[in-house]
């Protein structure tokens, strides 16, 4: 984790760090967090409890005070938590007050996708520039963008102050097009291309690999399925757990 800076979180008594040393776990579910409370406060609620975030989150309540307990925020006993105070405290830590700008390089059938989705606004996020080296793509538009030469990628990053890129090549050109994004000077790459990255220590990636998790998937169909197979079925080895506990 890089160096990160101390300062207080709006909303909290100046006690917590605004950026304190969270479990990698943790930071990983605060968007499950935040994307409820989102949903909570378009319903209309003004508070709820660590049991309906939980729930709401897909999370057991304990972990999920735990969790909270690090951004310094306890609820109130009988009340709750305040849902417009943990929504502005969890986008702080993740940084969303910012409105950081992304770069999506590769416009094919998932980039496309990617560049058409009006999710990223709301949550937080600019798509300022999209890239391809296909000359057939180039002046295309897409979502109000034209896509731009990789060549231009330098220049643009300068001048949008891009803070992520995300890769949607194919991965023979993912590593060259992580190449230009760590020269251009992001530090941030979300990466889609099926393949493992090289990039210097201060810079972090995320991989999104759908066909890795289908095959997690298709593991669980095949337990389910060997499972079933067994003598009696699922109903025997369900029995056989129960006599066993």
């Amino acid at each position: 984790m890089s160096q990160q800076r101390h300062g207080s979180t709006p909303g909290s008594t100046g006690a917590v760090p605004a950026f304190p040393d969270l479990p990698e776990a943790t930071i990983a579910r605060l968007p499950e967090y935040l994307r409820a409370l989102h949903y909570l406060s378009e319903s209309g609620s003004d508070t709820i409890s660590s049991e309906g975030l939980a729930t709401a989150a897909g999370v057991n309540s304990a972990k999920l005070r735990k969790d909270l307990s690090h951004l310094g925020s306890y609820g109130t006993r009988g009340v709750g938590y305040d849902v417009a105070l943990l929504i502005d405290q969890i986008e702080y830590i993740l940084g969303l007050d910012q409105r950081r700008a992304v770069c999506l390089v590769g416009v094919g059938n998932l980039g496309h996708a990617l560049a058409g989705y009006d999710g990223f606004a709301s949550r937080g996020f600019r798509i300022v520039a999209l890239f391809d080296a296909d000359p057939a793509r180039i002046g295309e538009k897409i979502n109000g963008l034209t896509v731009r030469h990789i060549d231009e990628l330098g220049r643009v990053a300068a001048e949008e102050s891009l803070a992520i890129g995300v890769i949607a090549t194919p991965a023979s050109a993912a590593q060259a097009v992580a190449d230009d994004l760590v020269a251009a000077g992001v530090t941030s790459i979300l990466n889609f291309a099926p393949c493992v990255l090289t990039v210097p220590a201060n810079v972090d990636v995320r991989k999104v690999d759908l066909a890795i998790e289908l095959q997690i998937l298709s593991f669980h169909e095949h337990r389910k399925a060997s499972l079933t197979a067994l003598p009696g079925g699922r109903s025997a080895a369900g029995n056989q757990e129960a006599v066993g506990s």
